[in-house]
């Protein structure tokens, strides 16, 4: 008899140890769960907030696409002048970024490029401007005198000639941008290439 007696209070006590495991457990897990809670919350906040930051970075620093630029007639492309020219242009023109170009690259060339992929283009070395003769109207800038040309029709930019240098520079600025692109131009120009006197065109008979 004692032994069947003893043997209900065993399993007794075995499952008063299993029940207040149970109760350990549960009230671990209650004190637990406000944390992994929060994490689980806190984690796609975190990836979100991220992908927010990296999207908002993208946008303040686009990619910038290589630039295509036509070849156009350059006789002294080649010269001292415009290879210490190029050597001097600098990152920016405004609030525009200097741009790789396609190969093949025309010599003496470079372009910028704005976040609305907008460019703006310099060459070294082209010919006189047809339209530039002894009458025609000039602008300095920083110590630099240009000639403007205006776009054909369907063409929202002009190309401004620097005239008063040993070659001729030409950079073509899109409309509305305001006088810093030049300005800039302006400032490399007059670092690399000494003034030279003028050399017009004779004005045109009526």
């Amino acid at each position: 008899m004692t032994e069947n007696s003893s043997e209900p209070d065993a399993v007794s006590e075995s499952d008063a140890v299993t029940e207040s495991d149970a109760a350990t457990e549960s009230d671990a897990a209650s004190r637990r769960s406000p944390g992994l809670i929060a994490a689980a919350v806190a984690l796609p906040v975190a990836l979100v907030v991220g992908v927010l930051v990296a999207a908002f970075m993208a946008g303040r620093n686009p990619t910038l696409e290589p630039v295509a630029l036509g070849a156009v007639p350059a006789p002294a492309s080649g010269s001292p002048e415009c290879t210490a020219l190029t050597g001097a242009l600098p990152e920016k023109l405004g609030d525009f970024t200097r741009a790789e170009l396609v190969d093949p690259a025309p010599e003496a060339a470079a372009a910028w490029q704005s976040a609305d992929a907008s460019e703006i283009v310099l060459r070294c070395g082209l010919d006189r401007p047809t339209e530039f003769n002894a009458a025609s109207a000039l602008q300095v800038v920083n110590g630099v005198q240009w000639f403007e040309v205006p776009g054909g029709d369907g063409v929202d930019a002009s190309t401004w000639f620097a005239v008063d240098r040993g070659v001729y520079v030409a950079a073509t600025i899109p409309h509305g941008l305001g006088p810093s692109p030049l300005q800039d131009a302006s400032d490399a120009v007059a670092a690399a290439l000494q003034p030279k006197p003028l050399d017009p065109a004779p004005v045109p008979n009526p």
